[in-house]
């Protein structure tokens, strides 16, 4: 397998997020320092880079209460797709030269088109507060 589908993409997503519970929120947070050094580290990842850092700011924001203007099942969406990054069990395992983050790459993508609405409604109430203080 060299290529990972859409649907593939939306498929594991999916499942992950289904399975994304509250406590997990503290997870994603926890391990923001591995899962970032794959952003910035990794091939086709390191074009996520600051997507990646607007998810973490999104899951942190909601874990302290301070947004909560988001289902959140989009919450577990990012966590999820973030989880993935750092998963040895994914559809195309990581130490496969060249194409092992790709799928890690396409799941990301995936979420982030999912979910471009709210970030944009974030990103905006995040700003206003950066602008304000």
């Amino acid at each position: 397998m060299n290529e990972i589908s859409r649907e593939q993409a939306e498929e594991e997503l999916s499942r992950r997020t289904e399975k994304f519970e509250k406590d997990d929120v503290k997870k994603v947070i926890d391990k923001e320092e591995k899962i970032l050094d794959k952003f910035e580290n990794k091939g086709k990842l390191k074009r996520y880079f600051d997507d990646a850092m607007l998810l973490f700011s999104l899951v942190k924001d909601y874990a302290s209460g301070e947004y909560r203007e988001i289902p959140f099942n989009i919450v577990a969406a990012a966590g999820a797709a973030l989880l993935y990054v750092l998963s040895p069990i994914d559809l195309i395992p990581d130490f496969i030269p060249i194409v092992g983050y790709l799928d890690d790459a396409a799941v990301v993508a995936f979420c982030l088109n999912l979910m471009e609405k709210d970030l944009v409604t974030y990103k905006i109430w995040k700003d206003s507060r950066t602008s304000n203080a």
